[in-house]
């Protein structure tokens, strides 16, 4: 276990040097990140573009966020409007961390670390950082080496990156950062508007 876990933090320290951000929590995709973000914070309303995946507004209809949809363009990463919060899933470069903000990646199929599949929160702050972990990681105290010795759980999710997944993004990541390219171009995803959820 304990040799997971040092996996994991491997991953997550790499990430922090590369984009400058204190504190990394891994997910193990953009969208759980985004929802334990929006869980942390409170966030009631939002307004945000209408050219992303669909699983975004879904995740507010699951949340009962009030959103609107803008039909503000954009590139590599778009913020949730009056929130501090980003989907910065199409976004991996040196240095892209705002303070105070709460960036999401996405590893997964076609994204610029093209791993199977994981996430992970970007920030600054360290109580929301210990909570995030917590919280991704079904609530689950780490210091224990065995959950059954915690004894008092906070409501947490089965959303954390698995240390394999992080081992092989860790190589992945070594290989990005010596090819040098950090800037990628995708077609814009579909509005939103036209698509409805019950």
């Amino acid at each position: 276990k304990k040799y997971m876990t040092e996996l994991v933090k491997q991953f997550e320290d790499k990430l922090s040097k590369f984009t400058g951000a204190p504190y990394v929590v891994t997910t193990d995709c953009c969208t759980h990140a985004i929802e334990l973000c929006f869980r942390l914070l409170e966030i009631k309303s939002c307004r945000f573009s209408a050219h992303t995946y669909i699983s975004v507004p879904m995740t507010m209809k699951l949340l009962g966020v009030d959103y609107e949809l803008s039909i503000t363009p954009w590139q590599e990463e778009y913020q949730f409007l009056t929130t501090p919060v980003w989907d910065s899933a199409r976004c991996l470069k040196p240095g892209m961390y705002r303070p105070k903000q709460y960036q999401c990646l996405s590893f997964g199929p076609g994204k610029p670390l093209d791993n199977v599949r994981g996430g992970a929160i970007l920030l600054d702050n360290e109580e929301h950082y210990k909570q995030l972990k917590m919280m991704s990681y079904d609530g689950r105290d780490l210091s224990h080496e065995k959950w059954i010795d915690q004894k008092l759980y906070k409501q947490g999710f089965h959303y954390m990156m698995r240390h394999e997944e992080c081992e092989s993004a860790s190589l992945l990541l070594e290989n990005y950062i010596s090819a040098g390219n950090f800037e990628h171009k995708y077609k814009p995803y579909p509005d939103l508007r036209d698509i409805e959820i019950r």
